[in-house]
């Protein structure tokens, strides 16, 4: 599922199966926590805007701060996962061992 797009020099994203693609300057906080929540839970897909350009500077501005801090998320992603596992290994099978 693509969340991030760039058409015509403009950033969009995308929230909502069958909702339309609403322009990156009109997102808002609550927009923004369900992108998050979409990210997290599923498989996404975004348009890199190193290989495409943002012709509105607006939307260049916004779009690559959502883009790289997504990216960045996602590489944590994985190493919080498995501090947090390995952190409370321990624990775990102390107590399934009860």
């Amino acid at each position: 599922m693509k969340i991030l797009k760039i058409d015509n020099g403009n950033g969009f994203f995308y929230l909502d199966q069958g909702g339309d693609w609403q322009p990156i300057d009109t997102i808002d906080k609550t927009a923004l926590l369900k992108l998050l929540d979409v990210y997290l839970e599923n498989d996404v897909a975004m348009d890199s805007p190193d290989d495409q350009s943002l012709s509105n500077q607006a939307h260049a501005i916004i779009y690559r701060g959502i883009f790289d801090k997504l990216s960045q998320l996602a590489d944590e992603k994985s190493r919080f996962k498995d501090e947090s596992e390995t952190l409370y290994l321990d624990e775990m099978e102390k107590y399934a061992a009860q």
